[in-house]
């Protein structure tokens, strides 16, 4: 991922530092386990603790003549470790090393992602709902006016879609905590089975209960579809702020900072930046889980053509998730909303908005659905064309007084119906705990 956004203690998850030193304490933790088994001396076992160490810089120069990342590691930590080497990745294979590290890596991202959504994400969305749970404003299908509802009641469905991308996610995590030390094609042939129990435990990881040569790549698609669907949501919220603030709209509106400038041309723009740039990364996202799921059909017990892919695609999706998070964070935190741009929107159709719980009176009071349907159209479509108030217009019109009288119709205008259940459903949804 690129350093633009990149979130440093993201970024050093990924690192061929933290790669490798993973990589030693499961080489160490393997030949505990096999001194355990009489297979490895005690006195070897305590030089390897003691001396195995690597340099980055010296494993990538023995690549670039062995072209194998393992074994210039081994031979790097050989090294330091003396004729003791010998037992290092006894009996194992480079995808038990492989594998079992990126569990660990894709574990302590995740766990990243979820801290962002538990501490920051999740309470800002909750913090927002709650100061707008009474805010009125046009709720629209297809764009148009539809019928009112609360902005809160916006943030209320945000926040418990977000609960389900967690709860997701979660489960994708603890799936992907996954690792495996069975050796070449999954027999443990030549490693005692303790082994992969002893080292998984050692690293909170659950053991494979059976693997080939590699962990199942349904894992690594079940973890990156998880992000996608996170990183979809939050385009969701973001294309909704986008919209609110056109300039015909105006109901809220991204912070914009002293000194911040919107336009190389035009000095008045105020531009929705973040929420596009959240737009743009989601598709990263996206893009990145087609190829996990491209993944999973590897050659027999495994080839490596899922190697290159996921060196990309773990870092960056796990990055740019993290990013969209403390953005959308704060965006939430910081935005601008404007109740009265609101207001006025609710009453630019002269009252349609009203037209359901017309339709449904005249049900009520015995006239067919049919009839009542065109009926409180034809008034509709003549306030559309003319502006005209749409209660007046229905008081004018016989076919709706010889059933509703002025007062009841006037009854019918009232905002409070569509308001009545609003802390019944933040309760539904546990913002009201």
């Amino acid at each position: 991922m690129i350093p633009r956004y990149s979130l440093p203690e993201m970024e050093a998850l990924w690192s061929d530092e933290a790669r490798f030193g993973h990589w030693l304490e499961i080489e160490i933790l393997a030949c505990e386990a096999l001194a355990t088994l009489g297979r490895v001396p005690e006195s070897a076992v305590k030089t390897i603790r003691e001396k195995a160490a690597f340099d980055t810089g010296r494993i990538l120069e023995i690549e670039e003549e062995v072209k194998h990342d393992v074994i210039a590691f081994l031979t790097n930590v050989a090294e330091y470790v003396g004729p003791d080497a010998r037992y290092i990745h006894l009996g194992m294979t480079s995808s038990d090393l492989l594998d079992t590290a990126l569990a660990l890596q894709m574990k302590q991202a995740g766990e990243l992602i979820l801290s962002e959504l538990d501490e920051k994400v999740l309470p800002a969305v909750k913090k927002r709902a709650l100061e707008h749970k009474d805010t009125l404003m046009m709720g629209r299908s297809h764009g148009i006016h539809a019928e009112p509802v609360t902005f809160g009641l916006k943030l209320a469905l945000w926040y418990d879609e977000l609960t389900r991308r967690r709860s997701q996610f979660a489960a994708a995590v603890k799936v992907a905590a996954t690792g495996k030390l069975s050796g070449a094609v999954g027999t443990f042939a030549h490693l005692d089975p303790q082994v992969e129990l002893y080292v998984c435990e050692k690293l909170d990881l659950q053991a494979a209960r059976t693997s080939n040569q590699i962990v199942q790549r349904d894992v690594h698609a079940q973890y990156m579809t998880a992000l996608a669907v996170l990183a979809g949501s939050i385009e969701k919220f973001a294309v909704e702020i986008r919209h609110l603030q056109r300039t015909e709209v105006l109901e809220a509106e991204e912070f914009f900072s002293k000194g911040q400038k919107g336009s190389s041309a035009m000095p008045h723009k105020r531009n929705p930046i973040i929420c596009e740039r959240l737009s743009g990364m989601a598709r990263l996202v996206r893009g990145n889980s087609l190829a996990a799921l491209e993944n999973q059909a590897l050659w027999h017990e495994r080839d490596i053509s899922h190697s290159s892919v996921e060196r990309v695609i773990l870092p960056d999706s796990t990055m740019t998730v993290l990013y969209m998070l403390r953005k959308f964070g704060s965006l939430v935190d910081k935005l601008l909303v404007y109740p009265e741009n609101m207001e006025k929107n609710l009453n630019r159709l002269h009252g349609l908005i009203y037209s359901q719980r017309v339709l449904i009176a005249l049900a009520e009071k015995g006239m067919s659905r049919e009839d009542g349907y065109r009926v409180v159209q034809r008034n509709a479509m003549k306030v559309w064309k003319e502006e005209l108030d749409f209660l007046d217009t229905l008081k004018a019109d016989s076919e709706v007084t010889a059933l509703l009288s002025a007062a009841e119709l006037e009854e019918l205008f009232s905002i409070e119906t569509h308001t009545r259940n609003v802390d019944y459903i933040f309760g539904r949804v546990g913002l009201l705990d």
